[in-house]
C-alpha cells in the first residue's frame, strides 16, 4: 500500500474510534496481534488496547471526547499522527473522580501498517498537562491535595 493509502487507514481508525466511538472499525483496520506501546514501558496487545479505550479509560471518563487530527505524515509503512483530544471530565480517570472540567491534551502516534492493517503503534502524549488540568498544579515538591 502507498503512504497515502496508509494515511487514509490511520485517519479512519482514529476518527471512527474516538469521534464515533465505533469499535467495529478495529476489526477492519487493525490486525489481531496489534501492539500498542504507551509512555514508559506500557504495552497492550490486540483487542486489549481498544477495549481499555472504550470501556475503562477514555469514553467513560470523557463521553463527549473529540479527536482532531492536526497533522499526518507518512513514509514507507509508518504513519505519524499529531493529534489533540478535547472533552469534559464526567467519569473517573486515572483515580480522579469527575471534575466537570473541559480539558485538552495532545500527542503523537506512530503507527506501522502491514497489508492495509495497523500492526503496531507508539504514542507519546502530554499526560502531565492533562493531569494538571484535572487536578490542578502538579509541580515537583508540591502536593496535589
Amino acid at each position: 500500500m502507498s503512504p497515502e493509502d496508509n494515511k487514509a487507514i490511520v485517519r479512519r481508525l482514529w476518527d471512527e474510534l474516538f469521534n464515533r466511538q465505533n469499535l467495529a472499525v478495529v476489526d477492519e483496520v487493525a490486525s489481531d496481534d496489534f501492539v500498542h506501546r504507551g509512555p514508559g514501558t506500557r504495552v497492550l496487545r490486540g483487542a486489549e488496547f481498544f477495549t481499555q479505550i472504550k470501556s475503562r479509560l477514555i469514553f467513560l471518563a470523557f463521553p463527549d471526547l473529540q479527536f482532531t487530527t492536526e497533522e499526518v505524515i507518512a513514509e514507507g509503512d509508518k504513519v505519524v499522527t499529531r493529534w489533540t483530544l478535547r472533552g469534559t471530565h464526567r467519569g473517573e480517570f486515572m483515580g480522579l473522580p469527575p471534575t466537570g472540567k473541559q480539558v485538552t491534551w495532545s500527542g503523537i502516534n506512530i503507527t506501522r501498517l502491514v497489508a492495509g492493517k495497523a500492526v503496531e503503534d507508539w504514542v507519546e502524549q502530554d499526560t502531565l498537562g492533562l493531569m494538571q488540568q484535572l487536578a490542578g498544579t502538579l509541580e515537583p515538591g508540591s502536593s496535589s491535595g
